[in-house]
């Protein structure tokens, strides 16, 4: 059995880098995932005025619960859309003037309904050259609070981000919601709002959040679910193949361990503990039909370990899959056509059918991470598979490859 240490959730550290800035006193993040899209919110966060302070394992960031302590600021959030989203909403409660841009393919993903929200709200916010995308302008003065309506149906980021604005507001929020993606990610928000000291409530579709502001704590970040995937799924392929992700068990907040439930469904042996997770492969991989809408960041792994079961792989609900990094549904169904695998897409689908990957093929990555790593786990039985831009995965995790490697060999 093999043993690996995955980063940090990318999810739980961009939360805890925003709760941390608003919160009273100074917050430790202990074993922060270190990544393209976490150091860019710590620059971020830097450029506004917060004190950062970044050594190894351990991040400081002195809290502002009045707002940046620079009254004017431009931030490039890169590629992180958790940084193009959560730092436009952290500045409103704020005061002073603040322009956010993105990278080419961050502007190219939807900001809209989250800007349309905080607009509701009073926020002076103006989109400087497409509606409903970076890069934008922020003229800050303070959130009153009150009821809003959301469509959070392209991504759970609009959600997450409004409600960690809500103990900064004079008077709290109360948000409807009419329809929710990847639910889970909302569950690790409530979770870690709470942690540091807010009271929020969900009554059926609406969250209520009171005005109580946050409280400075030492958080614990546990280890990245969707970066485990890729782990997982290598152990279900290779026959004689186990491996633990310790740090992610029973008490975990990311949805996206339930990957391991799916492996399971396809004939692995899955072991969930208060410790750690493990999955072990029984040579058996079955088809199946799975609804994936709420761990979606995990669907490219499935597509590229699809090919390897015995019937078709069938995975619905995944349309917010299109609007990420790239069109992942495209992409994925792309590569897997050029492995020489039959695949059908629909809007929200994408059904593999059984088949043998032959290389050699260069994966057409359209600068995601995730279709990387993915297909990294084709690469396991097909030989000749090599990237177009192997680096992307500095997003989440610059040592993917290494550690990968060394995995497999081990």
């Amino acid at each position: 059995m093999t043993v690996i240490d995955i980063p940090g959730s990318k999810s739980v550290t961009a939360r805890a880098l925003f709760l941390a800035a608003a919160a009273e006193g100074t917050t430790t993040l202990l074993r922060p995932l270190v990544s393209d899209d976490t150091e860019g919110f710590a620059e971020g966060l830097t450029a506004l005025g917060y004190a950062v302070r970044r050594e190894p394992g351990a991040w400081h960031i002195e809290g502002r619960p009045d707002g940046p302590g620079a009254d004017t600021a431009d931030v490039y959030c890169r590629d992180g859309a958790t940084t193009a989203r959560f730092l436009p909403t952290l500045v409103a409660a704020g005061r002073g003037t603040y322009r956010f841009d993105a990278s080419a393919q961050m502007r190219g993903r939807p900001l809209g309904p989250l800007s349309t929200a905080l607009r509701t709200l009073g926020v002076d916010l103006r989109h400087l050259e497409k509606e409903g995308h970076h890069p934008l302008d922020v003229h800050a003065s303070g959130v009153k609070g009150g009821a809003l309506t959301l469509d959070a149906g392209q991504s759970s980021q609009y959600l997450t981000a409004l409600l960690m604005l809500g103990p900064l507001t004079a008077e709290g929020l109360d948000i409807t919601v009419t329809d929710l993606v990847s639910e889970p990610y909302v569950e690790i928000t409530l979770a870690m709002m709470r942690a540091f000291g807010a009271d929020v409530r969900q009554e059926g579709r609406t969250y209520r959040v009171a005005p109580t502001g946050y409280r400075a704590r030492t958080y614990d970040i546990e280890p990245d679910a969707s970066t485990s995937s890729y782990f997982f799924a290598a152990a279900a392929l290779e026959p004689g193949r186990s491996v633990t992700v310790p740090g992610l068990g029973t008490g975990a907040l990311q949805g996206d361990l339930a990957f391991v439930d799916v492996l399971r469904r396809m004939g692995a042996e899955v072991e969930i503990t208060d410790t750690g997770t493990t999955v072990r492969s029984t040579g058996t991989l079955r088809g199946l039909t799975v609804n994936m809408r709420d761990i979606s960041d995990t669907m490219p792994t499935l597509a590229a370990l699809a090919p390897f079961a015995d019937g078709p792989v069938r995975i619905e609900d995944v349309a917010n899959t299109r609007v990420k990094e790239c069109d992942r549904l495209d992409a994925c169904a792309e590569n897997l056509r050029r492995l020489g695998i039959t695949v059908r897409t629909g809007p929200d689908w994408i059904e593999i059918h059984p088949g043998t990957p032959t290389g050699p093929v260069e994966i057409a990555t359209h600068g995601d991470h995730r279709i990387v790593m993915s297909f990294a786990v084709t690469a396991l039985r097909t030989p000749g598979i090599t990237f177009d831009d192997p680096g992307c995965v500095k997003k989440t995790f610059p040592d993917f490859h290494r550690v990968f490697d060394a995995f497999v060999h081990s």
